[in-house]
């Protein structure tokens, strides 16, 4: 048994939670039970589960008493990087505002690989994320992209994905131009309303200041002084990797995610993502951050379909091995 004494009170009752929820969530997250008794908490379990939630209980309360607001996601983030790592420093993760939102929202690094990405983008003038869906890596690149412009550090802003496939082919789509394109840049739409107000995005959007277009329309360019998001990089053919990655120009930054496992490419074609992963990653000042699975930050259920999926898409693969060697 370990016991742990908690001496500022109300971080303790934040900590603790309504109805002692929080320590509920705490004890089945670490596998321990925990019993509270006024301030004093004593942790019952195995041993490397007891250590587990002693490090949860700790961090998450010196959190607390830096004014950090506890919520429940925190705490199952706060599981998942300790069980991960037990020398994870949470306030390294969680107090590291990238941005804070118009309503007052702020947006933090999730986990450490996110925290890794952050600190990529922030050191290095190309960085590609590559994972899964869910993890954070297009929400986070544009609350560093908003961050950077009002910080006055890039005059804009220019965010752009292929649209439908690599070919981009938008004939068939009824209505005009724009109507036929902004469902594919919907998501990228959502996270910046999310960063900005409603208006003050329509109005940086009509300025120019922020850009969202599809990768189609960054041929021929060169984007000086811009932070550049291209998503969804793995519906990139070879050549359109090539041709976005040459439009930076001067006091510039571009960062490139997607999700090699599930690319809408015609079977045979390479991915400019993959290629790009092969071919960039010794050049200095181009960084590149993977995610797993373990990394995703949305509901809990979506981490455990994507590790189904992988399963049998690594039981396809080797299906496949036996069969061409046989």
């Amino acid at each position: 048994m370990k016991t742990i004494i908690l001496k500022n009170l109300d971080a303790a009752r934040e900590l603790f939670g309504r109805h002692n929820y929080n320590l509920a969530r705490i004890s089945e997250a670490a596998g321990v039970q925990i019993n509270a008794r006024g301030s004093t908490l004593n942790i019952e379990g195995d041993d490397d589960k007891i250590i587990l939630a002693e490090k949860i209980l700790t961090q998450l309360y010196d959190l607390i008493k830096e004014n950090y607001s506890l919520n429940s996601h925190d705490i199952d983030a706060a599981a998942k990087a300790l069980r991960a790592d037990m020398s994870c420093r949470l306030k390294d993760i969680f107090l590291d505002k990238v941005f804070v939102t118009a309503k007052n929202k702020p947006i933090t690094p999730r986990n450490p690989a996110q925290k890794t990405y952050v600190d990529a983008v922030r050191n290095n003038d190309i960085v590609f994320s590559i994972g899964p869906a869910g993890t954070g890596k297009t929400y986070l690149a544009v609350a560093m992209a908003v961050a950077a412009f009002s910080k006055g550090k890039v005059k804009r802003i220019v965010l752009t994905r292929p649209a439908v496939e690599a070919g981009e082919a938008l004939g068939f789509l009824p209505g005009d131009l724009a109507e036929k394109i902004n469902p594919y840049l919907r998501p990228l739409y959502d996270a910046l309303y999310d960063m900005l107000t409603f208006e003050k995005a329509r109005e940086l959007i009509a300025q120019g200041t922020i850009e969202i277009a599809p990768l189609a329309f960054m041929r021929g360019r060169t984007l000086n002084n811009s932070f550049i998001i291209l998503d969804e990089a793995q519906n990139t053919s070879k050549e359109q990797m090539k041709m976005f990655l040459t439009r930076i120009g001067f006091g510039s930054r571009a960062v490139i995610t997607g999700d090699i496992t599930q690319t809408d490419l015609p079977h045979g074609k390479l991915s400019g993502l993959v290629q790009a992963k092969s071919i960039l990653r010794r050049i200095k000042g181009i960084k590149f951050c993977f995610f797993s699975s373990e990394d995703v930050v949305r509901h809990k259920l979506v981490s455990e379909i994507i590790k189904a999926y992988e399963k049998i898409q690594q039981k396809n693969k080797k299906a496949e091995n036996i069969k061409l060697n046989s």
